[in-house]
């Protein structure tokens, strides 16, 4: 299958300067630049970067751009209000946490990684504004989507710091046209208006061709909103915000009206076995067989095999379908990040424990949860109000209120 076909299979075309899609198969080298407003990239990230990647594979040469420079300025692009201004150090520090992502995103993959502050800390005031300035149209740039609603009536208003955004990307795209060949930059849909703002630099500059693409912003069909929010806010790529845990659970959660896009944007497998996977979801959807493939291909993509494996395993634990002592040390160490632990005597208080663990706001509670056959010990029911020895296998417990995964708590046994 030839990559564009791919491509406008899995639904990555959106928006596109050139006239047809095929122009997308005679590899050439191309661009995708990262915010780094965090030293993180989200989920709503992943989707272009794996179109980045895709590119990749059909033999495009990738140029990552981290934007030390831009993050300082701010991205107004999909934002409603003016973004709080962050320190040099901290984009730093950010820009380092993304470089690192991106390069297990390719899998080492010959990418090249560039920062636009390593350009634009030598660049001149007057120097931006003759060179790139004076090939701007203020007409044109205040029609552009977000500027105009951010300048019209009931917007929030716009800093001609970040109004000068536009240029500054622009810039970057010629910087990149010049220095590494660049003929094609992608991104978000959200990013179209700053997007459109290097390839006419180039051909005025330059005199040569150079086109942009976007891929549609992935919606949640059921909710109607932007995909790529938990319970708790945004799921990361980096293991310390979002666990490989928390995040295979997320995928596991995937709606079923999405799940089949999702399938096609967020991971490698090929057309026939996606087809497959949902004639079997279509059939048994409570066995959420499609959920489960789709945690397990992303999952493995952002961190691995092996972390993969033990998201799997204690989710397992988490939902009952394996016992707490048929799994290892590691395991157990990973569970405890998800949920409360909790140390107590063999023939501790129920009730105690309940409250010790969250689970409870007080012992009334703990005792009417117990007496409305809500609580659980290992998968069991139970309303008595005291461990039992026999409740502790290889001296561990799961005690649940109800049936979400994060309303229980791990109980050890207090071997002092």
């Amino acid at each position: 299958m030839q990559l564009s076909d791919d491509l406008q299979w899995r639904g990555l075309i959106k928006d596109h300067t050139f006239e047809d899609i095929t122009w997308l198969d005679t590899p050439r080298s191309f661009y995708l630049g990262a915010d780094c407003s965090s030293d993180s990239l989200t989920i709503g990230n992943l989707a272009i970067f794996l179109v980045a990647r895709r590119l990749a594979e059909a033999g495009w040469k990738p140029v990552l751009l981290v934007g030390g420079a831009t993050s300082l300025i701010g991205d107004p692009g999909g934002k409603e209000e003016e973004r709080q201004l962050k320190s040099h150090k901290e984009i730093e520090r950010n820009v380092a946490g993304i470089k690192a992502q991106v390069q297990r995103l390719f899998d080492g993959r010959d990418v090249t990684v560039v920062n636009n502050y390593d350009w634009f800390k030598e660049l001149g005031y007057l120097e931006f504004l003759r060179d790139v300035g004076k090939h701007y149209s203020m007409t044109e740039l205040v029609q552009r989507d977000f500027i105009a609603t951010r300048m019209n009536e009931g917007g929030s208003g716009i800093s001609y710091a970040e109004f000068s955004y536009n240029l500054i990307q622009g810039y970057d795209y010629w910087h990149l046209f010049k220095e590494f060949g660049v003929e094609l930059q992608i991104g978000g849909s959200d990013q179209w208006g700053n997007m459109l703002s290097g390839a006419p630099l180039i051909r005025k500059k330059e005199a040569k061709e150079a086109h942009a693409f976007s891929m549609p912003l992935v919606i949640n069909k059921t909710t109607g909103r932007k995909f790529g929010k938990s319970e708790d806010g945004a799921v990361w790529l980096d293991p310390a915000k979002t666990t490989p845990t928390q995040f295979y659970q997320f995928w596991i959660n995937a709606d079923d009206a999405g799940v089949e896009d999702y399938l096609k944007i967020f991971t490698f497998l090929s057309r026939e076995e996606i087809e497959s996977i949902i004639e079997v979801h279509q059939t048994t959807p409570a066995a959420r067989v499609a959920q489960t493939r789709l945690a397990e291909a992303v999952t493995e993509l952002v961190h691995g095999p092996e972390e993969t494996k033990i998201a799997q395993q204690v989710t397992e634990v988490l939902i009952g379908k394996t016992a707490i002592d048929k799994v290892s040390d590691e395991v157990i160490a990973a569970t405890r990040h998800e949920i409360a632990n909790v140390i107590a005597a063999g023939d501790a208080s129920i009730i105690d424990t309940l409250v010790a663990a969250g689970l409870a706001e007080s012992n009334n509670e703990a005792r009417r949860l117990l007496n409305g056959n809500a609580i659980a010990i290992n998968g069991q029911k139970v309303n008595r109000e005291t461990f039992e020895a026999g409740d502790f296998v290889a001296g561990r417990l799961l005690l649940r209120k109800g049936k979400k995964f994060k309303d229980s708590a791990l109980v050890e046994i207090d071997r002092i």
